[in-house]
């Protein structure tokens, strides 16, 4: 799936397209370095001391052999026991160094990438934030995970791996110089085996590459069918799926299997190559060496020596290799960070936006259209005056506009043409925060938080009482069933309330509405999924909780038809008809069909369960 955004910045990425998540990218990109220096250079200290701690691991490394050598060469053949006790201490000290700055290093560079990450994913949580609904409308929820968890841990693996490479490129070229220092005629004739080492590297990094593709999108197919499967549970239960949906499943995990199995035995083709390759080179040094000693051409410590570089020499050429691909990974994960976090935000307060006074709860809609995709009007030429005060249910078919309508009322998305203003104020001339706090809106689909009954319905209020809490509690008539939970207010609910009724679960979205005491109430069919006892103890607090507010509902219920002061009947986008019940029922046909077809099925329904069913 593709999105795109307006604007740009940063990295230019023009219309923001979300890359591919089984792609690799360049071993290195200019622009996301740049980008990701900026969060590094907030932990400079750090960052400075994992540098130099690497350095000095990769100069005591290197100079283990040659003190071993100066050993060799300059006590032990003379039998000098005091500078042999010397060059125990040096080269004790020097494993002291190297185990020091080990340490030292990784502590650092820990408190760098940890506290990088967390930079990032704060700020990524934050600018999720501030994007409007039309992004999430049509960005899939799991591709915004896997930024925000598995790209931001495959910078974790980059920031290590960066000091890592300083310090596997200094050992190598302290190695290269030690030996031609040592001795430039065998240290020349152990690097000809370096071009066969690399032609071996180039051709498996070839393959390494496209196998390493094929377990990231083996694992992406089996994660997503695991997902899927799981949110569609009760789907698949109902079909009896069970059997056919795991034999899909299987295939994918085979899959992802078998790619995981290749992928082990490119790897572990590579340590036998450089464990061969090593031998060749210590045996090219022991027969030549060897020779060069009985000559008086070398002396045995840096034979000795030889050997010992030989066998470091290959260790940082194969890290090098590996790292070639994390590198790729790295780069890859930073563009689509960079990607998401320039997405511009749709819905901004103007520069000179003021603070919305006092409402009185006015709203008119002059001239407003509305599209999700360009050319696909939803909205088309609204005109409707809503008065303080008045409760307005607006009725229709299905796409008719109705909760595009209150959500552009909201300030969800902004309108293409015409405005939208609440007591004579433009709400695009307003701080969103001032026009959020002075309206509540209750959804079909009730969505509670983890957390206590307590802090649902408090939530974005924190200065509200456990006094105010349980006032509308008690206004929209839940109060009593939590009080049957068994810790009342402070029991804790399960992901999404699913230790509650869908009604309780609307219950407590009423609460929640009605605590921040808004002269707004926008009802999108919250009734429209609870039982009919459920809708009678709403519909009792409805006429407290709307009296002197304004109320727009989008109606499913008759009875909140019937009581409201105005009826707005839309169809394909526009307003058809505005009036009250008995009139609607006579002079628009639409809302006479609407009636006959729902309302008044309904209504006999409700009649009927009244009547004991008889």
């Amino acid at each position: 799936m593709m999105w795109r955004g307006g604007g740009g910045g940063g990295l230019g990425f023009g219309h923001h397209v979300f890359s591919d998540d089984e792609a690799l990218g360049k071993v290195y990109d200019h622009r996301v370095v740049m980008r990701l220096l900026r969060y590094v250079g907030t932990y400079k200290l750090q960052t400075i001391i994992s540098t130099w701690s690497v350095i000095i691991s990769s100069l005591t490394s290197v100079a283990t052999p040659w003190i071993i050598k100066h050993g060799i060469d300059k006590f032990v053949g003379k039998g000098d026991l005091v500078g042999l006790n010397w060059v125990a201490l040096l080269f004790v000290v020097n494993a002291l160094l190297n185990w020091g700055s080990n340490y030292v290093q990784f502590i650092s560079m820990a408190k760098v990438s940890q506290g990088v990450l967390y930079n990032l994913r704060t700020e990524m949580f934050h600018h999720l934030q501030r994007l409007s609904l039309s992004f999430f409308d049509r960005t899939e929820v799991g591709r915004i995970m896997s930024r925000v968890q598995n790209d931001v841990n495959q910078l974790q693996e980059f920031l290590s791996v960066v000091i890592q490479t300083l310090g596997d490129s200094l050992s190598l070229v302290g190695i290269v110089v030690a030996l031609l220092l040592l001795n430039l005629k065998l240290g020349l004739l152990t690097m000809t085996v370096i071009p066969v080492l690399f032609g071996i590297m180039m051709i498996w990094q070839r393959h390494a590459r496209s196998s390493f593709m094929r377990v990231r999108g083996a694992i992406s197919a089996v994660n997503g069918a695991l997902q899927e499967n799981i949110s569609g549970v009760r789907v698949v239960q109902s079909f009896s799926r069970e059997s056919r949906n795991l034999h899909l499943f299987d295939r994918k995990n085979y899959e992802n299997l078998e790619a995981n199995l290749h992928a082990g035995r490119l790897s572990a083709i590579l340590m036998p190559v450089v464990d061969i390759l090593t031998a060749v080179s210590i045996g090219l040094v022991i027969v030549f060496g060897s020779q060069m000693v009985a000559s008086g051409a070398l002396e045995i410590g840096a034979l000795v020596a030889f050997i010992m570089y030989i066998q470091r020499f290959f260790d940082p050429i194969r890290n090098l290799t590996l790292q070639y691909t994390q590198f790729q990974r790295a780069m890859t994960s930073g563009v689509r960070i960079f990607e998401l976090l320039d997405v511009p935000p749709d819905l901004k307060d103007a520069p000179n936006a003021k603070e919305l006074p006092p409402l009185k709860g006015e709203i008119r809609f002059e001239g407003v259209t509305f599209a999700y995709t360009k050319g696909q009007d939803v909205l088309k030429d609204i005109n409707l005056h809503i008065r303080p005060g008045e409760t307005v249910a607006l009725v229709g078919p299905t796409g008719a506009g109705k909760t595009t309508l209150v959500s552009l009322t909201a300030r969800f998305y902004d309108v293409q043409a015409g405005r939208i203003t609440v007591d004579g104020y433009g709400i695009r001339d307003v701080t969103r925060r001032s026009l959020a706090n002075q309206m509540s809106m209750v959804l079909q689909e009730p969505f509670l938080f983890s957390g206590t009954v307590k802090e649902n319905i408090r939530y974005n209020h924190l200065d509200a009482s456990d006094e105010d809490i349980e006032r509308a509690a008690r206004a929209v008539g839940a109060h009593d069933f939590i009080m049957r939970m068994e810790k009342g207010y402070d029991t804790v609910l399960q992901e999404r309330g699913l230790n509650l009724s869908v009604g309780q679960r609307q219950l407590v979205s009423f609460a929640r509405a009605i605590i921040a005491n808004p002269r707004i109430i926008i009802l999108d069919e919250a009734t429209a999924n609870i039982d009919s006892y459920t809708e009678m103890l709403i519909q009792q607090a409805l006429k407290e909780l709307l009296e002197g507010r304004t109320a727009i509902v989008i109606a499913h219920r008759l009875s909140t038809i019937r009581n409201a002061d105005k009826i707005v009947v839309m169809d394909r986008g526009q307003i058809v008809a505005v009036g009250k019940h008995h009139g609607l029922v006579k002079e628009c046909d639409l809302y006479n069909q609407l009636y006959a077809m729902n309302y008044a099925a309904l209504e006999t329904a409700g009649a009927t369960a009244g009547n004991g069913g008889s």
